[in-house]
């Protein structure tokens, strides 16, 4: 029956549909692509589909949502973990099902985690340059065992456990941990500990935040917050460009109270990340100034990145469409109220969560 429904991917990359043509064979869908981003402008493109696929980048507003529903768009699929861009209230109210796809490859982010730290810590990004230039002196590259130290792991879920696995087991770090839920058993398990923030801003050598970008965690590194950790600290953002504010982070760059900053996520990515200004420059200020930092090491939201999660991503996504034509249980329909999968959220009747 899939065979039938047409579905419109907004801003996708070639080297993503090989991955959805490859297993869409399994499930007959329509599929038109179109690098355009889904916002106010291009949501028009969506009329007389069955039901669309966005990235992270895509603007899932109250009017775009609004314009989906009066065309009979009854679901949207995610092909990532993160929702931050889509208006959940407005989606219930307009009885739009929004699916998402969450878990894909923790081991891609987390070791992506790892690969920054090693870089800033030991200057490997900076080495590379130097040599290439045929520059072999090594001033300035001196960095720290990570051996014995202290690393603050702020959001334990998939990632962040497998994060704080790696530097507990791999580099016997002494590791402080910081989750709203908890998990002491794993806690026990690999022998970290369970703290809070300005125990881990107060002790931690390298602070890196796996925890997704809500209400509650929107600028949870700010002014208040570097003015608390120590000297030095390398700060690691696989998550969510949000939750940083980047004009305290550039100042506590300058005065060289952070010693180094490994982002692959930016507050104002939407604008630049996935796309190439190397010929035009780009018109960002504070993008520009984390640039010209020695100190800073940036990739463009790679991190989820591999083969693995590539193909993941796609199956996920295309089952997910197939169960809601097919109407079957929706089981990584995200909940309005909690942002729980439906099917984890043990407070949900009818599509609505009674928190």
């Amino acid at each position: 029956m899939n065979k039938n429904k047409s579905i419109l991917f907004y801003s996708a990359k070639k080297y993503e549909i090989e991955f959805f043509e490859k297993f869409n064979k399994d499930y007959n869908f329509k599929i038109d692509y179109i690098e355009s981003k889904l916002d106010n402008t291009f949501v028009n493109l969506a009329k007389g589909y069955d039901g669309i696929c966005c990235f992270v980048h895509d603007d899932l507003n109250s009017f775009v949502l609004e314009k989906l529903a009066s065309y009979n768009i009854r679901v949207v699929a995610l092909r990532c973990a993160g929702y931050n861009n889509v208006d959940l209230c407005s989606a219930y109210e307009k009885k739009i099902h929004i699916l998402r796809v969450p878990i894909y490859s923790p081991h891609a982010v987390a070791e992506h985690t790892i690969g920054l730290i090693l870089s800033l810590n030991r200057k490997i990004h900076r080495a590379y340059n130097r040599v290439k230039d045929l520059n072999f002196d090594i001033t300035g590259f001196l960095g720290i065992d990570l051996y014995k130290k202290v690393a603050g792991v702020i959001g334990t879920g998939n990632i962040g456990k497998i994060v704080a696995r790696i530097l507990r087991l791999g580099f016997q770090m002494e590791v402080l941990s910081y989750d709203v839920k908890p998990d002491y058993d794993f806690a026990k398990e690999i022998g970290i500990k369970y703290s809070d923030l300005d125990e881990i801003y107060k002790k931690s050598d390298i602070i890196t935040l796996h925890l997704p970008l809500t209400k509650d965690s929107i600028y949870l590194l700010n002014e208040k917050a570097f003015e608390k950790m120590k000297e030095g600290v390398i700060i690691i953002n696989t998550s969510r460009g949000g939750l940083i504010n980047t004009k305290d982070l550039i100042k506590y760059l300058k005065n060289k109270k952070i010693g180094g900053a490994g982002l692959d996520v930016y507050e104002e990515e939407d604008e630049y990340f996935f796309q190439d200004y190397s010929a035009t420059g780009i018109t960002d200020d504070l993008l520009a100034r984390l640039l010209t930092f020695p100190n800073v090491l940036i990739t463009a939201h790679q991190a989820f990145f591999t083969k693995e999660a590539m193909e993941n991503i796609a199956k996920v996504t295309l089952e997910n469409l197939k169960d809601f034509f097919s109407g079957l249980n929706l089981k990584n329909e995200i909940c309005y109220k909690c942002g729980q999968n439906i099917d984890s959220c043990n407070k949900q009747k009818y599509g609505r969560c009674f928190e």
